[in-house]
């Protein structure tokens, strides 16, 4: 691969005229996109599977007066609150992985560069 095709990867095509700043909306444009479909549908699964437990045990723990009930229904609350937490982190570290790889790709793009000045001298 040459300096010119990785240039066109790294910046794409001349026509478009981004700001080449990593922001959310970027996150959210190249974590929704057709490479990334498969694991934005398996963290939205999974995220309904904690919600339904969440809503079911928030609802129980009311109706009940049992005191180990609701202490039952409080734990699977909590745990899957913290699911939830789980799963969220990790989409927010899919949403940045395109960025951080088109970083890496920048820098090695940079290193040749400065490999071509270094052998010229």
């Amino acid at each position: 691969m040459d300096d010119e095709q990785i240039k066109k990867i790294i910046y794409g095509s001349e026509e478009y005229d981004d700001s080449k700043e990593d922001t959310v909306r970027t996150w959210l444009r190249d974590a929704y996109s057709k490479n990334m479909r498969w694991v934005m549908i398996n963290i939205w699964v999974w995220f309904f599977i904690f919600l339904v437990p969440i809503v079911f045990s928030a609802i129980q723990f009311f109706r009940t007066d049992q005191t180990r009930d609701q202490i039952m229904y409080a734990t699977i609350f909590i745990c899957c609150s913290l699911g939830i937490g789980f799963i969220k982190t990790f989409g927010w570290v899919m949403m940045q992985r395109p960025s951080i790889s088109r970083e890496i790709k920048r820098l090695e793009l940079r290193i040749a560069e400065l490999n071509e000045t270094v052998k010229n001298k």
